[in-house]
């Protein structure tokens, strides 16, 4: 407890533990909905555009995060239009985007100052090295993703469970279609700061499946996978300060252990 005290003295702790708690629980309460529609690894995907996004920002010599944003949501869209448009299945759309923006990236790195510790960061995530200015950033963009999940929850939850009712009921499916994979795209983009473009995926999917395990209710399982998600940032980043292990890769193994629980609860009821 003492050295748990004491790790939170240090400002590197401090900036590690908001920002991973604000964009955990963006992933988990978008994880939800995109597990029940099937698009779950849409984040390993996105988060391949936001290798390139990195090597490009390596390239350009700026804040990767202001280039990695607006070109993940771009190709967010476009994985969407491809789908919908061009007759193309979505898990197709996501490996086409998701190829495409890797090759560009590698070209991109290569380039530019090549395979440095900065690339690396993307690939594997560094959130003991957030800024304060990452932080801000990323606590105002996950505020605003939260806020757009409860303001659109009816057409959401409707949409994830039945898209053809949803049109039938009047609901604008394309328009919130476009929401869900815009705010998928910020979050990805700022959960690569925290596990990396390998492990992104899974602080979308763990908490939501954890939670869809045990829960009786949808509202419930949003909550649950929040607490699981957070819970799961918070004992890694601790868990990684005290054994000095990859952070990243931790808070994943966590989330597996939450998942692990849970399916063990399920079985014994």
């Amino acid at each position: 407890m003492n050295t748990i005290l004491e790790a939170l003295q240090y400002a590197f702790i401090q900036r590690a533990l908001v920002g991973g708690v604000f964009i955990g629980c963006c992933c988990a309460f978008l994880g939800v909905f995109l597990v029940l529609r099937r698009l779950s690894l849409i984040g390993d995907g996105l988060a391949h555009v936001g290798l390139a996004a990195g090597g490009l920002g390596l390239f350009l010599n700026t804040q990767p995060l202001w280039v990695s944003i607006p070109l993940v949501m771009f190709a967010s869209l476009w994985i969407l239009w491809l789908s919908d448009k061009a007759d193309v299945y979505a898990d197709a759309a996501i490996g086409l985007v998701s190829a495409v923006s890797v090759a560009v990236g590698i070209i991109l790195a290569s380039v530019g100052r090549g395979f440095n510790i900065d690339l690396f960061s993307f690939l594997f995530g560094s959130i003991l090295a957030i800024s304060m200015h990452e932080v801000i950033l990323s606590v105002a963009l996950s505020v605003i993703v939260i806020g757009m999940v409860f303001l659109f929850y009816h057409e959401l939850f409707a949409i994830a469970f039945e898209e053809e009712y949803a049109r039938v009921l009047g609901i604008p499916v394309e328009k919130i279609n476009k929401i869900l994979i815009l705010c998928t795209a910020v979050t990805v983009s700022l959960g690569i700061r925290v596990v990396g473009t390998m492990l992104i995926s899974s602080l979308i999917i763990f908490p939501a499946i954890t939670a869809l395990q045990i829960a009786r209710g949808f509202r419930l399982a949003m909550l649950l996978a929040a607490v699981f998600s957070t819970l799961s940032v918070l004992i890694g980043v601790f868990v990684s300060y005290l054994a000095d292990l990859p952070t990243g890769a931790t808070i994943v193994l966590i989330n597996f252990a939450f998942f692990v629980l849970s399916f063990i609860i399920k079985k014994m009821r």
